[in-house]
């Protein structure tokens, strides 16, 4: 069962009827067929996505080389967050893995309802705090964990990845050497 928009932002922070009802009015659809660069490094991220179908991967690239960020996939916010927010030039790339259905609003709309009501200012305070503890979490275990505790953090969270994202992609996100995560998948117990 797919979370809609509107049942998406009220499980963040509830909102009036009429206030939801106005600010999903400005999200337009959005459509990235598969391995489609959303956000480029060096550009500015417009808008803000809401998935609603598909995979999509963040990603830097160092001397020819992308270490993964971070996956989106539904129910779940995308884009690239800092460049949206403070909207500067972005450091790494959005692109979808597979065949991908949004729904976005951009910057500017985004500021406007925000300034009219204070209840959706609230909601992206939530929402960017919620995202700032993942941040921080993530950080702890690529700092703290063994690889074999970072492969088992990953299945708790997210093993549907395991069967739709390439697998040097999930061992570039969790910094594990594609031979070693060969290893931790016929070896740990799904």
């Amino acid at each position: 069962m797919s979370v809609s928009l509107k049942e998406f932002l009220q499980q963040i922070h509830p909102l009036e009827n009429q206030v939801i009802e106005e600010y999903v009015s400005h999200w337009e659809s959005y459509e990235a067929p598969r391995k489609t660069i959303i956000t480029s490094a060096g550009r500015t991220e417009r808008y803000l996505y809401f998935v609603m179908e598909g995979i999509q991967r963040s990603y830097y690239l160092n001397d020819g080389k992308e270490y993964i960020i971070a996956f989106t996939y539904p129910p779940s916010f995308s884009g690239i967050p800092e460049s949206f927010l403070v909207q500067k030039p972005s450091k790494y790339f959005l692109e979808s893995i597979t065949e991908s259905r949004f729904l976005r609003i951009s910057y500017e709309q985004h500021q406007q309802m925000m300034a009219k009501y204070r209840p959706i200012e609230t909601l992206f305070r939530k929402a960017t705090e919620a995202i700032l503890i993942g941040v921080l979490e993530r950080h702890y275990e690529l700092m703290a964990y063994t690889i074999e505790e970072r492969f088992k953090a990953f299945l708790d969270r997210s093993s549907h990845l395991l069967n739709l994202v390439p697998h040097k992609d999930l061992a570039s996100y969790l910094r594990i050497d594609p031979t070693n995560f060969s290893k931790l998948l016929s070896s740990v117990k799904l």
